[in-house]
């Protein structure tokens, strides 16, 4: 590692912390030429698969890109931005653990919905609005019925 005051490569590890959810290593360094010291972090760096896009062509996933959509979905409603890293970090597990170089757009599409879902029906309505494409009331019914619940019948006293 180099020092980033005089950018001499033999620096001394002094102190080593790991974080609170044991996934970032924080190190303090000392730099053997100069004296200054310095922080540095560790992090594990996933390799996420490419999307492949409907018309064919090929992105690198972008967690931004997929919070801003679903932050779009849910916005005014009463989901906390935790609730939305949290669903962000099982879709991103959900694409590690499938193990592929590439994935299409619409399986991480799916992977949302069923995180929306889970979070607020009414966003997954607006979500699902955009990405299955409605072009009429009756898609919006059918998508409705999808996610309400079952009544279970009240018991009358008598």
């Amino acid at each position: 590692m180099k020092c980033p005051f005089c950018t001499d490569p033999n620096t001394q590890v002094v102190d080593t912390r790991e974080n609170e959810d044991g996934d970032t290593v924080r190190r303090r360094r000392r730099c053997l030429a100069c004296d200054k010291r310095f922080t540095t972090y560790e992090r594990v760096e996933l390799q996420l698969p490419q999307v492949v896009k409907k018309n064919g062509s090929r992105t690198d996933y972008s967690r931004d890109k997929l919070k801003a959509s679903m932050m779009l979905a849910l916005r005014k409603r009463p989901v906390n931005t935790e609730s939305i890293d949290a669903a962000l970090d099982r879709i991103e597990s959900k694409l590690v653990q499938l193990a592929q170089r590439e994935v299409a757009s619409e399986r991480i599409g799916e992977l949302v919905m069923r995180e929306l879902k889970r979070l607020d029906n009414v966003g997954y309505i607006r979500f699902a609005s955009v990405y299955r494409n409605f072009e009429d009331v009756d898609e919006f019914s059918d998508a409705i019925r999808e996610i309400k619940k079952p009544r279970t019948p009240r018991k009358t006293v008598q």
